[in-house]
């Protein structure tokens, strides 16, 4: 991609700078975006939805492309202990990211936005010979699955307790329309984590979410766009099984309602 060596050297730029001054990579040091997306810091969740919703559309994270940068950015700025792992910066949460495509005479034209603002746009060849404009926002037409792998990247870090198996378990049950949990599926993955880890007592052994929710879409067996009433059953599902009746922040049930929200009201 062209893109790909002027950005490189424009984040490195960007993260020296940042360095110098103290201050986290901020999405006007890499992107020539205004106002005040321009002066929020790249945060670690945004980066998750970017890539998100660039594996939708592109099927990968593309080389050098705003989901790559933004994840260099973030990490960058985690590492300087400038933005948490789970932090997403208030435009991107707010507004969503999106992820645009058009096929025209064999080519493809892919555009992605963070808060309504254009960070790349670029041509690749185009898979399939269609004309029709295609698109996808993190949540428009977001998967239960995919919001589920979403959780690994903002709360992959959490080991695995009993709030979060019934979570997975109950995000699967709607995922493939079945009341139970399938022996060898991901809810059972999730149970069996969660009781391992119980028995464990140093952090650094513990099952983490990432251990079971990274690619999740592939073990699932049947899968759906998320919904107003799934979001709602796995809040509840979550929030019956944690002391303080409450869903954690950027964990399964955060995703799942983020991804419902979304679907509500895309951004494309």
């Amino acid at each position: 991609m062209s893109q790909e060596q002027p950005r490189r050297t424009q984040l490195k730029q960007a993260e020296t700078g940042a360095r110098a001054q103290g201050e986290p990579i901020k999405y006007g040091d890499v992107f020539n975006v205004q106002g005040e997306l321009a002066r929020e810091p790249v945060a670690p969740g945004d980066a998750a939805m970017m890539q998100s919703a660039e594996n939708q559309i592109i099927g990968q994270t593309q080389k050098g492309g705003p989901a790559s940068v933004m994840q260099s950015a973030a990490a960058r700025n985690e590492r300087a202990g400038l933005v948490g792992r789970r932090d997403v910066s208030d435009v991107p949460a707010d507004q969503g990211v999106t992820v645009t495509e058009t096929d025209l005479a064999g080519h493809r034209i892919v555009a992605e936005s963070v808060g309504g603002q254009v960070v790349g746009r670029y041509e690749t060849a185009a898979p399939v010979s269609t004309t029709t404009p295609t698109g996808v926002a993190y949540g428009d037409a977001f998967t239960i699955g995919e919001a589920l792998e979403a959780t690994a990247m903002t709360a992959g870090e959490k080991p695995v307790d009993q709030s979060d198996a019934a979570a997975i378990q109950a995000a699967e049950a709607r995922a493939t329309g079945l009341n139970e949990v399938l022996p060898g599926g991901v809810g059972d993955e999730a149970q069996s984590a969660a009781n391992a880890n119980t028995r464990l007592t140093r952090e650094e052994d513990k099952i983490k979410l990432r251990d079971v929710l990274t690619d999740v879409t592939t073990k699932l067996p049947e899968d759906k766009v998320v919904t107003r009433e799934d979001a709602d059953r796995v809040a509840g599902a979550e929030m019956r099984n944690r002391l303080d009746v409450s869903t954690h922040p950027r964990g399964v049930a955060e995703n799942v309602a983020s991804a419902a929200r979304l679907n509500q009201n895309p951004q494309v």
